[in-house]
């Protein structure tokens, strides 16, 4: 047995091989024989080969190591080394693998040498593209040295090997935000690794049902990457927080996470009273940060900026009028979302698709609801753009009935009153609706409601409270001069039992309380509304 291992890695030890850059890797390769060097960053044991990721610096690249199934190859290698090896190109799956010929760690004075040819290498490649953004305005430019140290930092963990998880809020608006940083991750991280499947083993995209980082989605998201790196040898992951990140509330689960070796970068426009997320990420980009108003520009209008300076993104020019009509920003900024409507309108996306398309993303949202659903999202943002127009032709007109129905069901339920010069109208959620599972969710119900008394009576100071046994969420107008945050700090001074916790924007928003303190929190509710 010992004579036949030693005979499998002196096969092909004398053919004469030139080193090459991982890069340089391609179809024609395939059959040859060459010698490559780099950083070792993942050994991992399978049923059959051991398998080995070479870095080095240009791309990331599957060394197979054979002794018998199950048996640990070159057990003197491992991850962290800086190694040498003579390799034959072979296609595996649709990607490109080395088989092992021989292999040897780099003495000091070659791994020092490859160490700083790697970090220049990275340091280059890492840089995001230059360019213009869709259009011109002072918000986005403003923030444009947020937009490039993101795009630094995500093209640098691609290179790193580090996975990514992109963690978005479970809303039209959010999927926009997610989606469009994923068509710009996805590509370099399939060029990463050598493209077929592979690539996603270092990429995961799933929507947040809470409107912040829980800190069960932090466990979770660090209860997987952990056993990642027990069984695979991955990294710890770079976590993208979109539509989400910036509270109080989303702090805990942020430093969870940081705990164990994961990094941040947060992408949001959420009000905060106090910005204690910036110290403890990567990167923290929010209108708020730069004396703008975060009801101007949505999440999914920045991200699909940001995935611009990533890559060059193909088919996202509709998603930020989509993304901003479907989070209401055409009300606070119509400026700028008729610019990007413009820029849709040429990619065949009228004004009515765009918000049908928004209605179909928060129907299936909450069908799906923690699902990623890959290929289904895809669909839905056109991809591709036939199948798009026929799911959405197909869909929009049932959840515009589904909406129309609950609006009725919502009106019969609704009560109004005046309190000083605001109407307030509230709406029990749980007995005027079926419960759950039911479209219009209840955020969604509230402003159909909130929509329509302006729509049908004239008014124009409103507030629209959807009460739950343990919350309630909030619409009102500006004439309202209304605000979430006022009214949780509120609630929190006089009634400190309730434990009121929430978030949103000024006028639309969220609070969840003690059941056992329902009616003192909608008492203060009314007291807070008509001052």
């Amino acid at each position: 047995m010992d004579k036949m291992k030693k005979k499998n890695f002196s096969k092909g030890k004398h053919v004469e091989a030139r080193e090459i850059g991982l890069e340089e890797i391609s179809p024609e390769s395939v059959g040859k024989v060459f010698i490559i060097s780099g950083l070792l960053d993942r050994v991992s044991q399978t049923p059959g080969p051991t398998l080995f990721s070479i870095n080095d610096g240009t791309s990331s690249f599957t060394l197979k190591g054979f002794l018998s199934p199950g048996e640990r190859a070159h057990p003197e290698i491992n991850d962290g080394d800086y190694v040498s090896a003579k390799i034959k190109i072979k296609e595996y799956n649709d990607a490109f693998e080395g088989e092992i010929i021989s292999i040897d760690k780099l003495t000091e004075e070659g791994r020092t040498k490859a160490e700083n040819k790697i970090k220049e290498l990275l340091r280059n490649r890492s840089k995001p593209r230059e360019i213009d953004f869709m259009i011109k305005s002072k918000i986005l430019d403003k923030l444009k040295t947020g937009f490039i140290d993101a795009a630094t930092e995500i093209k640098l963990a691609i290179m790193q090997n580090r996975p990514i998880i992109v963690r978005h809020h479970n809303d039209a608006d959010g999927y926009a935000a997610g989606y469009s940083l994923e068509k710009a991750i996805v590509p370099l991280v399939e060029k990463q690794h050598g493209g077929g499947k592979s690539a996603w083993e270092f990429y995961t995209r799933a929507p947040c049902s809470a409107p912040f980082y829980e800190i069960d989605d932090s466990i979770r998201d660090t209860a997987n990457s952990l056993r990642n790196v027990a069984k695979f040898s991955n990294k710890m992951p770079l976590v993208i927080i979109a539509d989400n990140g910036s509270s109080e509330q989303d702090l805990f689960g942020i430093k969870q996470g940081k705990v164990h070796g994961m990094e941040f970068i947060v992408i949001d426009h959420h009000f905060f009273d106090k910005d204690v997320i910036s110290d403890e990420v990567l990167v923290h980009i929010s209108p708020f940060l730069v004396g703008e108003d975060g009801q101007k520009f949505s999440a999914g209008m920045l991200c699909s900026e940001l995935a611009r300076f990533i890559y060059e993104v193909e088919n996202i020019e509709q998603i930020p009028a989509m993304a901003g009509l479907a989070d209401r920003i055409d009300l606070n900024n119509p400026e700028d979302i008729e610019k990007y409507v413009h820029i849709a309108e040429k990619q065949g996306y009228s004004r009515k698709l765009l918000k049908d398309i928004a209605s179909v993303i928060d129907f299936v949202s909450a069908k799906l609801r923690f699902m990623e659903a890959r290929e289904y999202i895809e669909i839905i943002f056109g991809e591709p753009r036939e199948k798009q127009k026929e799911l959405v032709n197909l869909m929009a007109p049932y959840i515009e009935s589904l909406e129309k129905i609950g609006l009725e069901m919502a009106k019969a339920g609704a009560k109004v009153e005046k309190l000083g010069s605001v109407n307030l109208q509230t709406i029990d959620i749980e007995g005027n609706f079926p419960g759950f599972g039911f479209y219009p969710k209840p955020g969604k119900a509230v402003g159909l409601l909130h929509d329509n008394i302006q729509k049908e009576k004239g008014l124009d100071s409103v507030v629209t409270i959807g009460i739950m046994s343990s919350a309630i969420t909030i619409r009102a107008t500006d004439k309202a001069d209304f605000s979430v945050h006022g009214l949780i700090a509120e609630i929190n001074k006089k009634s400190p039992g309730a434990f009121a916790t929430g978030g949103g924007h000024k006028n639309a928003g969220s609070i969840n309380f003690l059941p056992n303190k329902k009616e003192e929190v909608l008492k203060l509710v009314r007291e807070f509304v008509k001052k």
